[in-house]
């Protein structure tokens, strides 16, 4: 069985792959939650490359009559295509959270200064309660 450089290269870059999420996960830089997708990946990569008659399979399915191995790297272009809309939702998530979060802590900073008395009340000309609380206030 011979193998062509971009086998080898797909076997080591998958298996690369593979050994940084999982020392990225080790070291507490990547949430499990996170590296699921990507050792999927690494997985995937990793039997396509290695099964050379599941390559061809999935090569002639895709339509890649030339060259199967091309099949692994529409693969991989797909699954990075399903990290990137994971991360799109988890990212919209924690925009949403964010602001919540924000909205929230402005209102409760503005009840802080009302309490404390640091906010005064704008004095409107004819109104004499708003006159006699800024007066209180102030």
């Amino acid at each position: 069985m011979t193998i062509d450089r971009v086998t080898l290269f797909g076997l080591i870059a998958s298996v690369g792959g593979l050994i940084l999420i999982i020392e990225l996960v080790r070291r507490g830089k990547l949430r499990e939650d996170y590296s699921l997708l990507w050792l999927a990946t690494g997985v995937v990569l990793i039997a396509l490359t290695v099964s050379r008659p599941l390559l061809d399979q999935l090569a002639s399915l895709l339509g890649v009559i030339t060259y199967p191995p091309a099949a692994i790297f529409l693969v991989a272009i797909i699954f990075m295509l399903l990290i990137l809309l994971h991360f799109s939702t988890a990212l919209t998530k924690l925009a949403r959270e964010n602001k919540k979060i924000a909205q929230e802590m402005a209102l409760l900073r503005q009840e802080l200064e009302i309490a404390r008395g640091g906010l005064s009340v704008q004095r409107q000309p004819g109104n004499d309660q708003s006159d006699q609380q800024g007066a209180k206030i102030e």
